[in-house]
């Protein structure tokens, strides 16, 4: 098993911004679906992972985590369109909405060492 460590959810990011800008979603989607055709191609597989809570198992970190370790084509696609995705996405979040998603990731990993 291969231990799922996150400072920040994802998941939370994306949905605040998909709240505040409806054109978001036209971004963010093609790349999310391209990354999960690559992560079927590649096999990733993401029931390695021990995840922290229910809701992480839905996360696209997984797939981009395998994806890192197993492609060179997703590490080069990564290389380039991550650093313009991120500066993206600062500028939707709020440091409100970054603080939750950071204080979500805490709990969740809180949770699993609790349950352990």
């Amino acid at each position: 098993m291969k231990n799922l460590v996150c400072k920040i959810c994802t998941i939370k990011l994306v949905e605040a911004a998909y709240a505040r800008a409806w054109w978001f979603r036209l971004v963010r989607e093609p790349l999310r679906w391209g990354m999960l055709l690559l992560g079927r191609l590649y096999e990733a597989d993401l029931e390695v992972y021990d995840v922290h809570s229910a809701s992480c198992r839905a996360c696209p970190r997984l797939t981009k985590l395998e994806l890192k370790e197993k492609s060179a084509l997703f590490r080069l696609l990564n290389n380039l369109v991550n650093p313009w995705f991120d500066r993206l996405l600062e500028r939707l979040i709020t440091e409100r909405e970054l603080q939750e998603a950071k204080d979500a990731a805490e709990r969740a990993v809180l949770s699993e060492v609790k349950n352990k």
